[in-house]
């Protein structure tokens, strides 16, 4: 359950990368318990996910199933969920890939499709959200980033390279679509405790030398980051736009 309502997001058209399973997910829900109008692109099947929401909501996701990667495809998404809620005013790129790699295995082809999926599919997403953002009247962009490249982690370097390009990315198209009334903002998470999380990385080892490292010592969890994303798309943010929020628990600092 979300922690404040933000009135003004109440009928947004939202579009969410990623958005039936994981962090994602949390997103969609917190969205639609503000009263958006949400859709979600995501490969895999996420049709009992909206059965779920719908449930319990009374409200339905609009799931239309892409691979970011098909950048006609995303485009298509995009149009679609604008043609069904009104133009999108809130875009929030959330999938990701973090795969783990060593430098020497990494061939072209495993870079092209890390990047792919963790860098060009956000920067397409962005632009074919920005016209429909300008005839709304402004708009809010919120581009996932880590702060696994500002710590400076090994074991994904293609993942943390599009991670920093996205902070740059996100500064940049500030920059050029403020004029507009457009905000982009990075948003970077810390150790996040999903499913997919405790079962393919957590021990307890693990867990607690992050908390040691955290200055707040608990969990960080989904609630966490959708409490942020859903400041972030707000107008409670409304003079907020090329920044970085982090939201770690307190691990790096930025400035």
């Amino acid at each position: 359950m979300t922690n404040a309502t933000f009135h003004d997001l109440k009928d947004a058209s939202v579009f969410i990368t990623g958005g039936g399973s994981g962090i994602g997910a949390s997103i969609t829900e917190g969205f639609i318990e503000q009263g958006a109008r949400v859709a979600f692109v995501q490969r895999s099947d996420a049709t009992g996910f909206c059965d779920d929401m719908e449930a319990k909501h009374g409200t339905r996701p609009m799931f239309i199933p892409c691979d970011i990667t098909d950048i006609a495809a995303l485009q298509a998404a995009i149009a679609q969920a604008a043609a069904a809620h009104g133009p999108i005013t809130v875009l929030v790129n959330n999938a990701a890939n973090d795969l783990r790699h060593t430098t020497q295995e990494v061939t072209e082809e495993f870079w092209d499709w890390s990047q792919a999926i963790n860098l060009k599919a956000y920067f397409f997403a962005c632009q074919a959200v920005v016209d429909g953002m300008r005839e709304a009247g402004g708009g809010s962009i919120v581009n996932f980033s880590s702060v696994s490249y500002m710590m400076g982690n090994v074991g994904y370097p293609s993942y943390t390279t599009a991670n920093a390009g996205i902070n740059g990315m996100s500064r940049s198209l500030a920059r050029e679509f403020g004029p507009d009334k457009i905000r982009v903002n990075a948003l970077a998470p810390g150790w996040v405790m999903t499913d997919k999380q405790r079962d393919m990385w957590v021990t307890p080892e693990a867990l607690a030398g992050h908390l040691d490292r955290q200055c707040l010592k608990e969990e960080l969890m989904p609630q966490d980051i959708v409490d942020a994303v859903l400041f972030l798309s707000s107008k409670t943010s409304r003079m907020m736009t090329g920044q970085m929020m982090v939201v770690d628990g307190g691990v790096v600092v930025t400035g």
